[in-house]
């Protein structure tokens, strides 16, 4: 069970997060968005959300903004020049010093090299992948009750993601940058897997 905020556990987190450059990948339905979440607080880094940070472009009225929202509107995918420029900016934040995790980008290999140009020589130091088994993940969508999701858009949707990600984590698994992290079970409970494997890293 999850400590309070400010505990010892929380600290030991914190302390094992200085300079962190953290992506999550996972599957549609396996709560990549809510982990990251969960681990970027407990890490006290930030949360970079590729839609959020589009979200917030487009609200400030930024130049960057006003382009995807036109992109946006026309049905077409932000490019990734526009997308690169965001993140650039994100994380050169003051609250971004001492690490981040990264949801939603990169998507493509293609989009892992703009990242490595972007984060330099440092690059990211892990890339956490959240495991769950496609029968648990359909299981899952399906009582979200959503009304585009049933079984077989669901199953299509699991078979896309590991078409267009493998070859993302292939590519990680070459740099010895992947933790693999059993995505079953409660939301604490995976957090709380996903923080032990961080703070005791080497």
């Amino acid at each position: 069970m999850a400590g309070p905020v400010g505990s010892v556990g929380d600290s030991r987190a914190k302390s094992a997060a200085t300079k962190m450059k953290l992506l999550f990948i996972g599957p549609p339905g396996a709560g990549k968005g809510t982990q990251a979440g969960n681990v970027a607080g407990r890490l006290g880094i930030p949360h970079i959300s590729t839609g959020e940070m589009f979200r917030d472009h487009v609200e400030r009225g930024t130049d960057l903004g006003k382009r995807v929202e036109a992109i946006m509107a026309a049905g077409d995918y932000v490019p990734d020049e526009v997308t690169v420029a965001m993140l650039n900016e994100r994380v050169a934040a003051d609250d971004a010093r001492d690490g981040f995790i990264l949801d939603g980008f990169p998507r493509t290999e293609a989009q892992v090299e703009s990242l490595d140009r972007l984060l330099g020589d440092q690059g990211l130091d892990e890339v956490v992948v959240l495991d769950v088994d496609e029968d648990t993940l359909t299981e899952r969508l399906l009582t979200r009750g959503r009304a585009d999701d049933n079984e077989e858009t669901i199953r299509n949707r699991f078979k896309v993601y590991l078409e267009q990600t493998q070859p993302l984590i292939d590519l990680y698994d070459e740099r010895g940058l992947t933790v693999h992290v059993d995505g079953n079970g409660d939301v604490e409970e995976v957090t709380e897997r996903i923080l032990g494997i961080l703070v005791d890293r080497p």
